[in-house]
């Protein structure tokens, strides 16, 4: 039986939670790929939390754990989006650690037939007053270049050292086009609203998102040979699906909307999203049982199963919406998939413990945690580390 928990409530109030007694039982035939919608989770990294270096600055990754968790993900039917920001890219995973992990996961990833595309981005370039757009391109296209030479596929990640240095749409539809122009094979645009990463504010060149949609719009068009689509991560739904309305009929949609995603993957009469989410590392068996369901024409299925991930969903990415990656982390370790709650950089910091006893009890509603007794136990490890007992 499932020992009862003490978790703190509001006010620094503790009451009494009971938790299931079984896990959710989720349909997942193995392996199988998606027919009617791609699915790719963006996927974080293990931290070895025994290595002896500084965690701020060198964070070091456990290769194993960080490799079984993309076999996990490819064994359900999803493909992975590696070294995107839900891998701590440019907070806490840097260009060369970066480098390590798309090769090795490539070399993964071909040995079980898995899909993955790695993002590419400038994050070997930090912004700054001297920085020009020639050292923009030349970031972006060292990073092409590598992730191309492993034989990969590329999410081409938003910049920070261009939306720092670019005067205007102008420049941005530059650095662009030099990418776009020289790619060997169509990629995924990747636009990440400020709220995930304030640096990027103004991003396309103009504040107003009509505005700066109409920008990337037109660079898309212009190179809609070498694009297979976009991702947006902006949590406007109204935002998506306008900008979705307008895409050539060629380049696919990504949702990055971990508020409303359910909706957005479902679709309307005019279309539908894929799906490019952090939120599938930390709801991956829901996730691919309601894709599977969807393929067999079961919409209800798929509607109840991802219905009862949003409240978590919603929790995890809450305000400051960048230190969502604490709570994916946090999953996996209730679930058994890495060892201990550390996170290169130490975010595991970066929420507090009231934040992580209601995820617990969001996923545990959801039906999220595969191992209701193992999940118990480690929160009330995290529990004591906070004085609760």
């Amino acid at each position: 039986m499932v020992n009862k928990l003490t978790l703190p409530g509001e006010n620094r109030t503790l009451y009494t939670y009971q938790p299931r007694q079984i896990a959710a039982q989720f349909k997942l035939p193995s392996g199988k790929p998606f027919k009617k919608r791609i699915a790719y989770s963006a996927v974080h990294v293990v931290c070895d939390p025994l290595a002896n270096t500084d965690p701020l600055s060198n964070g070091q990754i456990d290769w194993d754990a960080t490799m079984q968790y993309r076999h996990y993900l490819w064994s359900l039917g999803l493909s992975v989006a590696e070294a995107m920001d839900t891998s701590q890219r440019g907070m806490g995973l840097n260009w060369d650690r970066a480098k390590e992990l798309i090769s090795r996961s490539i070399k993964e990833a071909k040995s079980v037939d898995g899909n993955i595309a790695s993002g590419v981005g400038t994050d070997q370039l930090a912004p700054g007053p001297t920085v020009t757009l020639e050292d923009v391109e030349a970031a972006y296209e060292e990073q092409c270049a590598f992730v191309e030479g492993e034989g990969g596929k590329m999410i081409v990640m938003a910049s920070r050292a261009l939306a720092a240095c670019a005067k205007g749409p102008e420049d941005y539809e530059r650095v662009y086009r030099k990418i776009l122009g020289n790619v060997s094979q169509p990629v995924i645009l990747h636009w990440l609203g400020d709220m995930f990463d304030p640096a990027l504010n103004g991003y396309w060149g103009h504040e107003d998102i009509d505005d700066a949609m109409e920008v990337c719009l037109a660079i898309i068009r212009e190179h809609e040979a070498n694009v297979d689509g976009i991702k947006i991560s902006l949590l406007d739904e109204t935002k998506e699906i306008k900008m979705r309305r307008e895409l050539p009929d060629s380049v696919k949609m990504y949702t990055g909307d971990d508020f409303n995603y359910p909706l957005l993957i479902k679709g309307d009469e005019q279309g539908y999203s894929h799906a490019l989410l952090g939120i599938f590392d930390a709801i991956a068996p829901a996730a691919a049982a309601a894709l599977h369901a969807m393929d067999e024409g079961d919409l209800t299925t798929y509607d109840a199963l991802l219905e009862k991930t949003v409240p978590l969903s919603r929790h995890i990415f809450q305000k400051p919406t960048f230190s969502y990656k604490t709570g994916v982390v946090f999953m996996a370790y209730l679930n058994g998939h890495q060892d201990h709650f550390r996170m290169i950089g130490g975010s595991e910091s970066a929420r507090s413990i009231t934040h992580l006893a209601e995820l617990f009890v969001m996923a545990d509603e959801a039906g999220l945690l595969r191992d209701p007794d193992l999940a118990t136990e480690r929160m009330k490890l995290v529990l004591m580390q906070a004085g609760i007992r």
